[in-house]
């Protein structure tokens, strides 16, 4: 069902379209929500009837929030730089499109280019997509470059086309096999829920988005954590409680078994190959291992 639909108030929300998409939907439905794409229509249904979805590029979110044609969106902080747009940020989300996160803009030239760095790039040739940004770049470090807009395959420019490229990467992976090599960081950037100014400023409008904001986060921290349950007798307590890297206190309950206890965490699941067989060597019994859906601190 979707928010259009409601006679009642609705909060008119931008979900990225294109990299940021998937993940952003599957953030969004550990969140609560439910965002289900509607073939080829860019109103996406969602089962919360005070929301109305609208898919639109991350490179153009800024500017509709700002506008005011859709109260708040989903984008990389790059892109509301690249668009000078005027909006309120509500938020950072720490995610990008291969998962938790940032991404960097960054200048790669070829690997046997002679450029070795910023001052280099004199007088060259520069593609990228985020022109703005670039030129902002530029002058801060008082090189004067051609600056070109990149319609895509931005790796496959240089060394014919471009002595250099500003371009965003995560891993840095696509650079190396276009055979670039990195010589600076322009900036790092995460995902921003934005608002435009008018919609922040009316209660109920900004009351939503906080609370949509609120389970986000909570979904994103629960992204890399894990609980832990486990029966231990009450001597081992402080040998187990010594190995727990708690997020805060471990919840402790006595068994019925008199000198039992059980004991529930929750732990960064990165640690828990190495913890679990600690824990079984120091006396825990029953131990479970569960995802979780979100954390709110």
């Amino acid at each position: 069902m979707n928010g259009n639909n409601n006679g009642n108030k609705v909060l008119k929300l931008g979900i990225p379209k294109g990299s940021l998409q998937e993940i952003t939907i599957a953030i969004f439905k550990k969140a609560g929500f439910n965002i289900k794409p509607n073939g080829r229509s860019y109103y996406p249904d969602i089962d919360d009837l005070e929301i109305q979805c609208i898919l639109i590029r991350a490179q153009e979110m800024a500017r509709y929030v700002e506008e005011g044609i859709i109260d708040c969106g989903l984008t990389g902080n790059d892109m509301v730089v690249e668009s000078n747009a005027d909006i309120v940020e509500m938020a950072e989300l720490l995610y990008a499109k291969r998962g938790l996160g940032k991404v960097k803009w960054v200048v790669a030239v070829p690997v046997e280019s002679e450029i070795k760095k910023v001052k280099d790039l004199e007088g060259k040739h520069i593609a990228t997509e985020a022109v703005n940004m670039a030129k902002k770049y530029l002058e801060k470090h008082g090189v004067n470059s051609k600056v070109e807009f990149s319609w895509g395959a931005t790796e496959a420019k240089p060394p014919q086309l471009a002595d250099a490229i500003i371009e965003v990467t995560e891993t840095g992976e696509s650079l190396k096999e276009n055979n670039l090599r990195i010589i600076d960081t322009v900036m790092e950037s995460t995902t921003r829920f934005i608002a435009n100014k008018g919609a922040a400023e009316d209660a109920w409008k900004r009351n939503k988005m906080e609370k949509i904001i609120l389970l986000l986060n909570g979904a994103l921290h629960a992204e890399e954590k894990v609980g832990l349950k486990m029966n231990i007798q009450s001597k081992n307590l402080s040998s187990i409680l010594a190995l727990l890297p708690a997020l805060k206190k471990p919840t402790i309950n006595s068994l019925t078994e008199s000198g039992w206890m059980a004991v529930e965490v929750i732990v960064d699941e990165k640690t828990v190959r190495d913890l679990i067989p600690k824990l079984k060597k120091t006396g825990a019994e029953g131990i479970i291992e569960y995802p979780l859906n979100k954390v709110i601190f």
